[in-house]
């Protein structure tokens, strides 16, 4: 990957745009064609662990399910245990969970217990920043486990959505903003 700028723009214009998905009113960004480009997941995965190199970084945190794509391309890329967050109940072993608003009601997102060692270097990731609500819970949960948030991580950012505000206090890095 020679040129940052160009190769975001190309990354940006392989995000197709779905309308009224899953239901009218939402423009979904679908990322399928963009993992389907093996250079351009690539680059994405090499974009995404800029600023960081092998031995900075213990674990990535993935959060369920389109993070757990990236942060575990990023985990190997930099030589990192993947952790994952999960919802409620999908995971087998004791658990910490964390509660969030949705638009309408709540839902839990959960880790293991002893996914994480205290003071451990930790980039969590997602591949989308929408309204900031399950990036903040996540984040809860791995702050409860002591670990310590080196950046949170996207590859899109609605940013006309604000999320950024829920995760004040911690570095927040997007590759492509709409």
């Amino acid at each position: 990957m020679n040129d940052t700028p160009s190769a975001l723009a190309e990354i940006k214009q392989a995000i197709r745009n779905v309308p009224d998905f899953p239901k009218p009113g939402i423009q979904f960004k679908d990322i399928t064609p963009l993992l389907a480009n093996a250079r351009l997941f690539s680059n994405t995965i090499e974009l995404l662990c800029n600023g960081f190199k092998p031995g900075s970084v213990d674990a990535v945190v993935g959060i369920d399910a389109r993070g757990f794509i990236f942060a575990a391309a990023v985990a190997l890329r930099l030589g990192a245990g993947f952790v994952p967050i999960r919802k409620k109940g999908k995971l087998p072993y004791d658990c910490h969970e964390q509660d969030y608003a949705l638009e309408y009601g709540t839902a839990t997102i959960a880790v293991h217990t002893d996914a994480l060692k205290p003071g451990a270097r930790v980039i969590l990731m997602d591949d989308l920043l929408a309204t900031g609500g399950t990036a903040a819970a996540a984040a809860a949960l791995v702050q409860r486990l002591g670990a310590q948030i080196l950046e949170i991580s996207f590859l899109i950012e609605l940013s006309f959505l604000a999320g950024r505000k829920k995760l004040a206090g911690y570095p927040v890095r997007s590759l492509v903003v709409f």
